[in-house]
């Protein structure tokens, strides 16, 4: 990858970190639907006058479609399940769980005979960072009950082919107009059941882990995956799942005072190897009729 997409990849490694810690501390206090309106209605109404101003709203309506479907893989059904588990489910479990998206992606860039699809290096740097994961969070199954177990799974497919959707029929939008187009969306749908469940009290921690949500993960954190899809391809941006659970142990060991443990010992250095496999792109390398293909580390150019 470029010294550019290195960067881009860190800092949304850093961005999704976040919520691990934030959402924990949420849901707490505020139901899983009106999270997802709290999330995203103020960045909407934020970032839509800008839109306009813009003159860039028709471009985001003639492709209502796509929006709609990138919007429901990525935020609507994918973060209401995540949310809704994440009440059952360990942080860890969860994390686990998340760290399957970049399995899923690879499998349906195969399926679809898509030219982004792995080899068997990256492949492989995909179970080895899967396998930090799981030495990284622990596997605690306290309250692995089959519905939220199987609720994951939304999240899952859905992180694994927003990506994709975007980067074939929203790419050549602005990326502020997606990120407007898609958050409006999912506020309207989730506003009816967000007014019906509104806390009676909300503390003040709660308070500002609602407004970090909204304006880390969600605002800039798009902003920034956009980008990244741009630089190394839907497939493996997803591999920035495996990076995500990490940041967040280190943070709660920094911040909250956790204890380091073997597995984070361990764990991380595995997950960012199998990062590094997984994304290594291969070069095309035209020799005389033929083109070889040669798997290559970051760009010596950039």
């Amino acid at each position: 990858m470029s010294r550019r997409a290195w960067l881009l990849f860190g800092a949304l490694s850093v961005i999704w970190g976040v919520p691990y810690l934030l959402i924990r501390i949420s849901v707490r206090e505020v139901a899983p639907s009106a999270l997802i309106f709290f999330r995203t209605a103020p960045v909407a109404l934020i970032l839509l006058p800008v839109v306009a101003f813009r003159g860039q709203l028709p471009q985001l309506v003639r492709r209502w479609r796509p929006l709609l479907a990138y919007t429901a893989a990525e935020i609507l059904a994918s973060w209401l399940m995540l949310f809704k588990s994440e009440e059952r489910l360990s942080s860890s479990l969860a994390g686990l769980l998340i760290a399957a998206v970049p399995l899923v992606g690879a499998l349906v860039a195969r399926l679809s005979g898509d030219e982004d699809r792995f080899d068997r290096t990256q492949v492989g740097g995909l179970f080895l960072g899967l396998a930090g994961v799981a030495l990284l969070v622990g596997i605690d199954v306290r309250g692995a009950t089959a519905w939220p177990i199987a609720a994951m799974l939304a999240p899952i497919v859905g992180y694994a082919i927003g990506p994709r959707i975007f980067n074939r029929y929203l790419s050549d939008l602005p990326n502020l107009a997606v990120v407007a187009g898609s958050l409006a969306i999912a506020a309207i749908v989730y506003a009816p059941f967000a007014f019906s469940n509104l806390p009676a009290h909300l503390s003040t921690e709660v308070i500002w882990s609602v407004i970090g949500l909204a304006l880390g993960p969600t605002f800039a954190g798009f902003i920034v995956f956009f980008a990244l899809i741009g630089e190394i391809g839907p497939v493996r941006t997803t591999v920035v799942t495996y990076v995500n659970p990490g940041i967040a142990l280190i943070l709660g060991v920094a911040l909250l005072g956790e204890p380091f443990t073997l597995g984070l010992g361990l764990g991380f250095p595995l997950v960012i190897a199998g990062s590094l496999l997984a994304t290594r792109r291969r070069r095309h390398v035209t020799t005389g009729s033929s083109v070889a293909v040669e798997v290559s580390g970051p760009d010596p150019r950039m």
